[in-house]
């Protein structure tokens, strides 16, 4: 696994180096393999990369090769507030100029069901599956993908994998159904083993109030079920940090 820590000084410059860093990975996928798959993270700082993207990136690819899926998702539905797909789509799918298709990338959004969340996520993982590869058979190998966008809480977790529920020990499912005791309520989210499995991971972590997590997922004892970012190991890809001085551990 290669590992790299990217540190700038603020929020904004993080997300311009993860910008940078993101179009030119996805130039070196289309140039390689002719598409670039993409999960999506909620949070501020990913929000500021799609805008980003938007602002100053349309023409430098052909976005039509790129494909989008979300790595979690709130159990609410497209327009409500919570929603990571609405905030995608604020930020950056929704102001996109539909008359140029080369702006335009294959969105894969979670279908969500408030009444049958597991239903919801085993469906999602089929859509996302036939997406990447129209000939998976889904026999158990994870689909690898492209680059996964990921942020970190307070508590140390990363997409919808929270201390000490369930999805932690899932090894064979892609997408599932985690409910969360302290929100009462259910997360749909990616599981380690299929992040594991991507070319590149890249964390956007940002403000002194995530510089703990930081601190126990990098140099702290490993425990994984009471700080579920230190299950992210890509097996065969790249694992990069990209923070902000504030968020940033000591050496």
């Amino acid at each position: 696994m290669y590992h790299q820590t990217i540190v700038k000084t603020n929020a904004e410059d993080v997300a311009l180096a993860a910008k940078e860093w993101l179009i030119e990975t996805i130039q070196e996928s289309i140039a390689s393999r002719g598409v670039c798959s993409i999960s999506l993270s909620g949070g501020s700082t990913p929000k500021r990369l799609y805008q980003l993207i938007l602002e100053t990136s349309l023409d430098e690819l052909d976005w039509s090769k790129v494909v989008l899926i979300w790595g979690d998702e709130r159990n609410v539905p497209h327009e409500h507030v919570d929603s990571n797909y609405r905030m995608v789509r604020e930020a950056w799918l929704d102001r996109i100029d539909p008359s140029n298709p080369k702006h335009v990338p294959r969105v894969v959004p979670v279908q969500i069901s408030v009444a049958a969340p597991e239903r919801a996520a085993a469906e999602y993982e089929l859509q996302v599956r036939r997406a990447l590869d129209p000939q998976d058979s889904l026999a158990g190998d994870f689909p690898t993908i492209d680059v996964i966008l990921l942020g970190l809480g307070d508590d140390a977790h990363t997409a919808s994998l929270f201390p000490e529920t369930d999805a932690l020990d899932e090894t064979k499912r892609m997408f599932v159904a985690n409910y969360v005791p302290k929100f009462a309520a259910y997360r749909l989210t990616m599981t380690a083993p299929a992040i594991n499995s991507a070319r590149n991971v890249a964390f956007l972590v940002c403000g002194a109030s995530k510089r703990p997590a930081m601190e126990v997922v990098l140099h702290g004892p490993r425990h994984p079920n009471e700080y579920p970012a230190q299950l992210i190991e890509p097996k065969h890809g790249r694992l990069l940090w990209f923070l902000d001085s504030l968020a940033s551990p000591t050496p």
